[in-house]
């Protein structure tokens, strides 16, 4: 290609989503491969929402409404959050982006912690901005140093919480004492994706401060608990004149109109979100049982993952749990060259998982 790439573009390292099943199966040559890669719901989609999918399927000839106003109304009824306050996103990291688009240009930088989710940094350096990446404390963001890193230059924050892929999370204290501390010139976006699945008394959505703090973008997304990753639908809960900003940047039909009625009756069925929810922490007590039997440490998970430490390369396990038919992520492009990130699935995967380990593990002796 003759046509001249900005040199931060030729920079940019493409973020590797989580192997395909069928790829797998064609390029090795198997069957019945499970994928345990990219956190999805292994109850399969929303129910209710794949049939009002197939009824919108009649109207895609229409475009579909411009920024999802009913979408933000079953949004703004199931949170109480004003509908002035909500946006959507073709899955929530396309809000990162935005946000990126409007605040970040070259000379400007972005904080977030070491060992968060990836396209963090991509946003950032697309817009030829800079990255300020905080050490962990026990792989756990220590939003106190996050807040110290912040300089006159700093136009974005980005928490995760809880974090993909260490699967730890931060205290509401903890979030409201940051808010606390950070300048107003300073975008904090807390990415709450995995929030659904948080059992932990002191976890509390951030969207309660966003009536004091005009500089917070609480950020949801229809893809884990509800099932919906293929659809792409994530929404951000934040000040009317910040949001106003935004749109600015959002591209004119970014939602499609089969998405937004799939997601508002998914937000009807409470039932199936708790099935999610209860199938996923049954399961991970059994994976952490088996993991501890087999002397593998991993860390203490809120999400439908678990981060496993393995002998040696994270990414020499994940190929050979690949020759098994077992498709997990290698996480050395988050910070974790010697783990691999493992989804929860239902029981005959997560057996699958670690039938598969076994006889990885044994090869290594």
């Amino acid at each position: 290609m003759k046509i001249p790439v900005p040199e931060h573009i030729r920079k940019l390292e493409a973020y590797q989503p989580g192997k395909p099943i069928k790829e797998v199966e064609r390029e090795l040559g198997l069957k019945n491969t499970i994928k345990m890669a990219s956190n999805e719901n292994p109850l399969g989609p929303c129910p209710g929402a794949v049939k009002a999918a197939v009824r919108a399927l009649n109207e895609v000839h229409y475009y579909p409404e411009g920024g999802g106003f009913y979408l933000c109304e079953a949004l703004s009824r199931y949170y109480g959050v004003a509908k002035e306050q909500i946006i959507l996103g073709n899955g929530s990291v396309e809000l990162i982006e935005i946000a990126a688009k409007t605040f970040i240009q070259k000379g400007l930088n972005t904080v977030f912690s070491d060992g968060a989710f990836a396209m963090y940094r991509i946003a950032t350096l697309a817009m030829d901005g800079d990255v300020k990446v905080v050490p962990m404390a026990g792989r756990t963001h220590d939003l106190k140093a996050m807040a110290k890193a912040v300089d006159e230059n700093t136009r974005l924050m980005l928490v995760a919480n809880p974090n993909n892929p260490t699967g730890t999370y931060n205290s509401f204290k903890e979030v409201k004492e940051l808010m606390e501390s950070v300048p107003d010139t300073v975008l904090v976006i807390v990415d709450e994706a995995y929030k659904e699945y948080v059992r932990k008394e002191d976890y509390k959505s951030a969207a309660c401060l966003l009536e004091k703090h005009k500089n917070l973008l609480v950020l949801g997304t229809f893809s884990k608990a509800y099932g919906l990753a293929g659809l792409r639908i994530g929404y951000g809960f934040g000040d009317p004149e910040l949001l106003q900003t935004l749109h600015k940047v959002r591209s004119p039909f970014n939602t499609s109109l089969v998405a937004q009625e799939a997601c508002i009756a998914a937000l009807d069925d409470r039932e199936f979100v708790k099935q999610s929810v209860e199938l996923n922490y049954v399961e991970m007590e059994y994976l952490e049982k088996e993991l501890s039997s087999l002397g593998l440490k991993y860390t203490p998970s809120v999400c439908n993952f678990i981060l496993v430490d393995v002998p040696g390369s994270g990414k020499a396990f994940f190929e050979a749990l690949l020759r098994e038919g077992v498709i997990v992520r290698p996480m050395a492009m988050s910070g974790f060259p010697g783990s691999i990130r493992v989804t929860i699935c239902k029981r005959e995967g997560n057996k699958r998982f670690i039938e598969a380990t076994k006889k990885v593990l044994k090869s290594l002796k």
